[in-house]
């Protein structure tokens, strides 16, 4: 019998898969490589330092709780020995497409011939309007999609690595230019990295994010808990950004110098004003 180990990208698709009864280990990829500091060596005492500081400055998590929720959680990736077969299970958007190429990088630092690589990665579906994550299929249909996984070469892990050198290095440029699609089985990874040049700096110093927080702010007179609710909204419309609340509340508390609050509702301030007029963004 065939020894697999699941590489599930959240807690949330658990009931899913298990009702799904496929067979294997399971570890959860606790992360968001999209956002805070990286290193390219994923998982050295570098990498896993400005993750830790990162985790407990921006949302109070302690050492202790991201290492069992985070590093002792993968701790089975660092030697496959007695497996026969990984399958890493991720989405479209920019959030898992980060981590699925921090993943591969960390499988090619110990990779064994011995060993198939497989990628299940749900998007579009023929006949659905909408982006499909893996919470919107059945548990029957995980056993279709674990039937229709794609194999992953150590050509396609190599091809991960260097996608993820470009993330880390951050270079608009370099990201622009480069060709996410050549390697033929991150049919996502483009769309991802294109979204996230949105997040470089626009002409008035904000990226995508920060110059939709103001509009959504000096649109209406909101609540932090509301204007997120905004945002996640025009994010499942128009973005592939595939953020949680969250991340979106850590952007609006990015902007406090540009807003008022008042009896909880937020305003622009006189500066916040000017950056929206000189982005045209009344």
């Amino acid at each position: 019998m065939t020894n697999t180990i699941h590489v599930l990208n959240g807690d949330a698709i658990i009931p899913i898969f298990r009702k799904s009864e496929i067979k294997g280990e399971v570890v959860i990829w606790r992360e968001m490589f999209c956002e805070g500091p990286i290193v390219e060596q994923v998982a050295s005492d570098d990498f896993w330092k400005n993750r830790y500081a990162f985790f407990e400055n921006k949302f109070g998590v302690d050492k202790l709780e991201y290492f069992d929720k985070t590093i002792k959680e993968i701790l089975p990736l660092r030697d496959l020995a007695i497996y026969h077969e990984v399958v890493l299970w991720f989405e479209y958007d920019l959030f898992c497409q980060v981590n699925l190429i921090a993943v591969c990088s960390f499988l090619l630092q110990n990779y064994r011939k011995d060993v198939t690589y497989y990628l299940v990665c749900t998007g579009k579906v023929k006949g659905k309007l909408n982006w499909n994550s893996l919470s919107d299929f059945s548990s029957d249909e995980y056993i279709v999609l674990y039937k229709n996984r794609v194999k992953l070469t150590k050509n396609n892990l190599l091809f991960a690595e260097q996608a993820w050198k470009l993330y880390v290095q951050n270079n608009y440029k370099d990201l622009a230019d480069f060709n996410f699609n050549k390697a033929g089985k991150f049919n996502y990874l483009q769309g991802a990295i294109n979204q996230h040049l949105k997040r470089f700096s626009q002409e008035n110093g904000l990226n995508e994010i920060e110059n939709k927080i103001l509009q959504i702010v000096a649109s209406q007179e909101l609540t932090s808990e509301k204007i997120v609710q905004k945002l996640l909204f025009w994010q499942n419309k128009n973005t592939v950004y595939g953020f949680g609340d969250l991340q979106y509340f850590m952007y609006l508390k990015g902007l406090n110098k540009y807003c008022l609050i008042k009896d909880g509702k937020y305003y622009l301030n006189e500066i916040g004003k000017r950056k929206l007029i000189t982005n045209g963004l009344k």
